[in-house]
Formats: structure tokens, C-alpha cells, sequence
């Protein structure tokens, strides 16, 4: 990989590819809709070139990928607007294969899978997604999967629960490293004893770059688990204990995320996901470990220690 744009590059997992891009000496290119906000986050870094991107404009999209042989694609749409999923993908391929890009690695969900069938989810377990943005997300994979198939370009998924990580407003777990460290309430969305599991996110941009790099990685997708099974309620006790504050938390079910979805758009959309609390999906990455000779995934204890260590800096500064 000799030049590598990373579209979407301002979310969370864009910052961590681009991390890890920086400690191996490479150059890349960052893409984004916002230029103002590409150069409040990248604009010190040597080795980043900003372009800005319109999607829905064939030559932005073509200039945005000009060069590149490899892309990342982190783009992100609104909750409630996940019918844009496929669209952005296609509007990318299009120009992607125009430009002559060999291949494009996606970072994708766990939603594309459904209501799991097996416990734990491996990459053989069928994607019959029941949701409506299980379904767009399927499209997507897709589009880039059918591309693969046709020989048009090189195309793979890297698939993940959920994340946090150091400066990661929108995890799931968010609400409660906050709370926790301003000895607050956590408003956390229930059952929160069921199984779950997390990433970290700054070990993401190295398994994400060491996949892409591997020639066996295309044409399929691979799991990157959590760094093992734990519970919402054992995580905020950690969260708690790190900042030396009491638990508090306050637990909303599903029957409350209807109530408080006739208000807010967020909480509304966020019902038809609700089974992944009651039904959880727990991912199996044997594979990826085998392909990419291990995998190394920050614990729980050391995750959250340094995710409170930077919000508690960050409030300081």
C-alpha cells in the first residue's frame, strides 16, 4: 500500500487508522464533508493531506481518490438516515474504480448479521438481517463484496461490536464516563447484565492496516472482537471505581426509548436495535487471529484507565 486515503477519516475509528498510520511513517490522505474540520483535526500532521469531499458529486469523489490504491471507508450517515448507506457506497465504488484504486477496506457492524443463531458469531453465521439499517448496512457490504466478485476492485470488511475508547463521544459507553467522572447519574440503555463486549478503539488502525495489507483478506469479511464477553453494569463499575466515584446508574428499557423517541429522533431509532441487548451478539475473530497471526487487544481495566486518564486530562487542560 503505497498511498492511502481514509474516507471519513473525522470519526472515531478514522482517528485511529490514521494513528497508527502516523507511527508506521506513512503518508495518507484524509476525506471529509467539513475542510474546517479536517484542519482542526489533522492539520499538524505531517504526513496528512486534507481533501475535502462532496459524495454525491462524481468529480469530488473521483478527486478525492486520485492516487490512492487503497481507501478505508469510515463514512458514517445519521441514525436515522441509514437508507444513505448504500447510496454513498455505490457514489464511492464508482469513482473508486474510475481512479484506478485497487482495493478498499470497510469497516462495518455486526448488523448485517441479525438475531444471532450461534453463540459465539463467527463469519460463517448467515447475514439475515431483520432491521431496516441491518438491511441497508447489507447492501453496502454488498455493493463492495459483488465489485470484489466482478474483479472491478479488491474489496474486504472488518467487522466490530461496539467501541470506546479516549475521546469517543459516540460510544455506547460514553454517557457513563462522564457521569462517573463528574460523580453523576449514568443514563445507561437496558438490560445491562446481559452479555456484551467492546473494542478499544486504538486497536483498531493496526489490525484494520495489517488486514488490508494481506492478500488473503479480500472478497470476504472478518470479526474483530471485544477483548472478551463482560456486562454494561460490569464495565460502569469499572468506569466507577476508576474514578474513584460511587456508582449511580439509572437504566432505560425498551418501553422508555419508545416513550423518549416521541421526542427525540435518536432514542426513536434506536428501538428496532434494541434487541442487540436482549439477544447479544458475541463475535468469534478466531480467524482474523489466524490470518493475521494474533491479535492484540487492550483489556477492559487498562481501556477504561486510559480513557478516564485522557477525559479527566482533557477537563483539566
Amino acid at each position: 500500500m503505497n498511498k492511502i486515503a481514509l474516507f471519513g477519516a473525522g470519526g472515531a475509528i478514522g482517528h485511529s487508522i490514521a494513528a497508527a498510520l502516523r507511527f508506521a511513517g506513512k503518508s495518507h490522505r484524509v476525506v471529509g464533508r467539513s475542510r474546517k474540520s479536517l484542519e482542526r483535526d489533522f492539520g499538524s500532521v505531517p504526513l496528512a493531506e486534507i481533501a475535502e469531499w462532496n459524495p454525491s458529486d462524481p468529480a469530488s469523489v473521483k478527486a478525492a481518490a486520485r492516487g490512492a490504491d487503497t481507501i478505508f471507508y469510515l463514512v458514517g450517515v445519521p441514525y436515522n438516515e441509514f437508507e444513505l448507506h448504500p447510496v454513498l457506497m455505490r457514489q464511492t465504488l464508482d469513482g473508486a474504480i474510475a481512479e484506478g484504486v485497487e482495493r478498499i477496506v470497510l469497516i462495518g457492524t455486526v448488523y448485517p448479521y441479525g438475531r444471532p443463531q450461534t453463540d459465539p458469531v463467527a463469519e460463517n453465521h448467515p447475514r439475515e438481517p431483520h432491521t431496516f439499517k441491518g438491511q441497508k448496512r447489507k447492501e453496502q457490504e454488498d455493493l463492495l463484496l459483488e465489485a470484489d466478485a466482478k474483479g472491478a476492485i479488491r474489496g474486504t470488511i472488518l467487522r466490530l461490536p461496539d467501541f470506546y475508547g479516549p475521546g469517543v463521544e459516540n460510544s455506547f459507553l460514553w454517557g457513563t464516563f462522564k457521569a462517573a467522572a463528574t460523580s453523576k447519574r449514568a443514563q445507561m440503555v437496558g438490560p445491562i447484565d446481559t452479555p456484551h463486549e467492546f473494542v478499544y478503539v486504538p486497536d483498531v488502525g493496526p489490525v484494520a492496516l495489517a488486514l488490508a495489507a494481506h492478500e488473503q483478506a479480500y472478497g470476504k469479511w472478518w470479526n474483530f472482537a471485544g477483548a472478551g464477553a463482560t456486562t454494561q453494569r460490569e464495565m460502569a463499575k469499572r468506569i466507577f471505581a476508576e474514578t474513584g466515584s460511587k456508582p449511580k446508574i439509572m437504566v432505560a428499557g425498551k418501553w422508555m426509548l419508545r416513550l423518549v423517541g416521541l421526542f427525540n429522533p435518536f432514542m426513536r431509532e434506536m428501538v428496532e436495535m434494541h434487541y442487540l441487548l436482549t439477544t447479544p451478539i458475541i463475535m468469534d475473530d478466531t480467524a482474523l487471529n489466524d490470518l493475521l497471526g494474533g491479535l492484540s487487544k487492550t483489556s477492559y481495566a487498562d481501556g477504561i484507565k486510559e480513557t478516564v486518564a485522557a477525559m479527566l486530562g482533557s477537563d483539566a487542560a
